[in-house]
């Protein structure tokens, strides 16, 4: 490692040949376009860059960096760069280190909030009564240390969870609110009691020397603001502030960047107020409206050149984000050639979509196109799991980006447990993972005492359970619980043998506590993993009985999945952020799944616009291609339910968009929603009126040719507004439907046939919706 000074670096990078020197224009100046060289070169006072997707922001701001170092305005010792990935902050000073030759030797303040939070806690640490070596906890750490507090307290751990008290934590952390400052009508917890169990937990930590994540910014806020020497000496320290992706931070972030910044006031901060999707992890895009009021004397420069997507996808992707109201405002621009407008097909249902996007995936793949230039971007994790079995029956190579495949899911994995183990008693590791999940008092202890007695006599856990039921090796207490868990999967077994395989998963999730617990527990993934437990009962309806299911579930977890080679990417929305596609798949955009129903009841209209600024990032990864999917049904727990397009759709320009659909499905899906005429409507509907924030009771009136309604409670309801012509089919014959199967035709009635299905019964359907056979 060198170890030589600043001083010693820039004498150095000074001595070189001429050539390699900046003379006249720095030759790192001559890559930019004005926007992006005024943000580099506007050096004094407060800066708010506004960075459109694909605008080249990341570029503008590590020049930005590598200016001032440049230029000797200040040592790289003398500026914080605050980033929020380790990644982020790696790439930052790998592009510094290219654009001025690489001889500055490190960069002590540029890394992420947490991490410069750490350095200056580490040096102050006694000043907010800890130790200097103190430890941080993590995430299961922290919750073991409110369990033990809970226990102490004699607080029911059922009704009051702790994953639902470190979440409290949290949000008052991210708003820098410290113990005995918690508003009184935020203490409901156990009763009211939050704000004493904070000041118990801050307590505990400090007595183990020990902080978790939200205490590194606390406490480093908590110092410069009681410590008026300490802060004056980091504001002297930072001549130069700069925060990247600042429409992500949260109170307790923007709170340490005012206070570093108050002296110098150089601090440039780069962010897109419509790219703020955080707000569920304490993100506040308010820090970066209210910029210019903080700093009246601040220059905001806005990047505008996008240099990732054609002008459609822009000009739709801005026509949407237009219906924000709160907003700075931009207009994205480029000089890329026209290309397709973003697409829009309405399908069937969920596994319909599943099938053109994968049949649409191949054909682009025949064309050349790389599996990895594809991307299939979802609202919710629970949408993953149909395009993962259909990219599996097609034999697509895929990855799931941002977390694990949904079947490697935890939720999805104790779910399955619980059914191995109704299969199969003697399923020692199925018992062992869930006999305790959720907590029944069945601890360590108990389970060593458990496999001890199971190995001792060569029997399976569950026989050694019961034969412990019988004796006084456990505590009583652990003995109860045990029993009362040995009768509830006898229980589960028996009602196996008279039950559809869906009602006992069913019966299982909600008899076991499974699905209280997830429903108690208030991190933000609580809802998401509910969501994939709804999912997974929908997915076990596709098989005939359990064993089918359960063999399923094993043949595809077996296939190798690594993340190498040509694949396609698989994510959620949120992951996506920062990434980019040449073509971009966005299914499910109905009501409900997006925008979700759960943001915009628990938010309102600042939920709703938190939604459209995520659909405005799906939009903005495509650079070539955006399809966008809305189903006309969609099956929970089983039965079929009506699906009502997003109201996202309706403010796409209709310029830059290009309706697309299979035959008869317009209408049913387009019908349902207020001033979609250009959808072409294709049948007559009453009045209906969205209890939704901006819709409005409408009518689509135009009926050029009949086509079948959504789904409803299983059946298809048939209507029609024009004489249908004469049917191509005969009575007897024998066909077949996607959705109900083998059947042969028993009355007709134009274009609409009556048919016995083989499995599905008697059903009305249209003649477009069925093969001879």
């Amino acid at each position: 490692m060198n170890d030589m000074s600043e001083e010693d670096a820039f004498e150095a990078y000074e001595q070189r040949p001429l050539s390699q020197q900046a003379m006249g224009v720095s030759p790192y100046l001559s890559d930019l376009n004005p926007p992006q060289r005024e943000a580099v070169e506007t050096l004094d006072g407060p800066v708010l860059l506004l960075a459109g997707a694909g605008t080249g922001k990341t570029k503008a701001l590590t020049t930005r960096l590598a200016h001032l170092i440049h230029t000797r305005r200040a040592w790289p010792s003398q500026i914080l760069a605050v980033t929020f990935t380790n990644k982020a902050a790696r790439e930052m000073k790998n592009r510094v280190g290219g654009l001025i030759g690489g001889a500055v030797e490190g960069m002590p303040w540029l890394g992420t909030f947490h991490s410069v939070c750490v350095k200056i806690l580490r040096r102050h640490a006694e000043l907010v009564e800890l130790k200097s070596s103190f430890t941080i906890l993590d995430t299961d750490d922290q919750i073991r240390l409110i369990k033990q507090i809970i226990d102490v307290e004699g607080i029911d751990p059922k009704r009051w969870p702790p994953r639902m008290f470190a979440s409290m934590l949290d949000r008052w952390k991210n708003r820098a609110v410290s113990p005995g400052k918690v508003p009184p009508d935020e203490c409901g917890f156990a009763n009211g009691r939050g704000g004493e169990l904070y000041r118990i937990y801050h307590e505990r930590l400090r007595t183990l020397n020990a902080v978790d994540f939200g205490d590194l910014l606390l406490h480093v806020v908590t110092i410069l603001q009681t410590h008026p020497d300490v802060l004056a000496d980091y504001q002297q320290r930072f001549k130069y502030v700069l925060v990247d992706e600042y429409q992500d931070t949260n109170v307790a972030q923007y709170l340490l960047l005012r206070l570093l910044a108050a002296e110098h006031r150089n601090i440039c901060c780069v962010g897109d107020d419509d790219q703020s999707i955080y707000g569920w992890r304490g993100a506040e895009v308010e820090n970066i409206l209210r910029f210019e009021k903080d700093f009246p004397d601040a220059t905001v420069i806005r990047l505008e050149r996008n240099y990732r997507s054609t002008p459609a996808i822009l000009a739709a992707a801005s026509g949407l984000i237009a219906e924000n109201k709160s907003r700075l405002g931009k207009t994205l621009w480029t000089e890329e050639p026209d290309g397709d407008p973003v697409q829009i097909r309405g399908v069937w249902d969920a596994d319909e979509e599943a099938r053109q996007i994968g049949d649409d995936i191949e054909a682009a793949q025949a064309k050349g196109v790389k599996l990895s230039d594809m991307a299939v971007l979802v609202r919710a994790s629970f949408q993953m799991r149909a395009f993962e079995e259909r990219f599996i029956h097609l034999g697509l190579p895929y990855r799931v980006i941002g977390g694990p495949r949904f079947f490697e899911r935890e939720e999805i994995r104790d779910a399955h447990a619980y059914l191995r183990l109704v299969k199969s008693q003697d399923d020692d590791l199925s018992f062992e993972r869930i006999c305790n999940k959720p907590r029944r008092g069945l601890g360590d202890k108990a389970l060593q005492t458990l496999h001890l007695t199971a190995r001792g006599q060569s029997i399976s856990l569950m026989r050694a359970a019961r034969l412990m039921l019988e004796t006084d090796e456990l505590r009583p207490q652990a003995r109860k619980s045990l029993r009362g868990f040995v009768e509830a999967v006898d229980r589960w077994t028996l009602a196996a043998a008279d039950i559809p395989h869906t009602e006992l998963a069913e019966m299982i999730l909600d008899e076991s506590g499974y699905t209280e617990m997830w429903k108690n527990d208030k991190s933000p993934q609580a809802g998401s993993k509910l969501d994939n437990l709804k999912e997974l009962v929908q997915a076990m309806g596709e098989f005939e009985n359990l064993a089918g299911y359960l063999d399923h579930v094993s043949l595809v977890m077996e296939l190798d999945q690594d993340s190498s080679g040509d694949r396609v990417s698989l994510m959620t929305l949120h992951a996506a952020k920062g990434l980019e596609f040449p073509l971009v798949f966005l299914p499910g955009w109905e009501e409900g799944i997006f925008p979700s129903q759960r943001s915009v009841d628990e938010k309102g209209q600042e939920g709703l616009e938190e939604e459209r600024r995520l659909a405005y990032v799906g939009l903005t990864r495509a650079m070539e291609s955006a399809r966008i999917f809305f189903a006309a049904n969609r099956q929970v727990y089983g039965r079929w339910q009506n699906a009502i397009p997003s109201r996202f759709i309706d403010e796409l320009p209709k310029q830059h968009i290009d309706i697309v659909s299979e035959p008869g499905l317009y209408g049913a899906p387009a019908s349902n929603m207020p001033g979609l005429s250009r959808f072409d409507a294709t049948r007559v509907e009453e009045d209906t009126y969205y209890d939704n924030p901006g819709w409005r009771r409408a009518r689509a009136a135009k009926a050029r040719k009949s086509a079948p309604p959504p789904l409803l409670e299983g059946k298809a309801e048939l209507m029609t507004t024009s004489a249908p012509d004469a049917s191509a089919y005969a009575v007897g014959e024998r066909i077949f439907h996607q959705k109900f199967g083998y059947g042969r035709i028993s009355a007709i009635e134009g274009n609409k046939l009556a048919v016995d299905f083989e499995k599905a019964g008697a059903k009305r359907v249209l003649e477009s919706f069925v093969e001879k056979t």
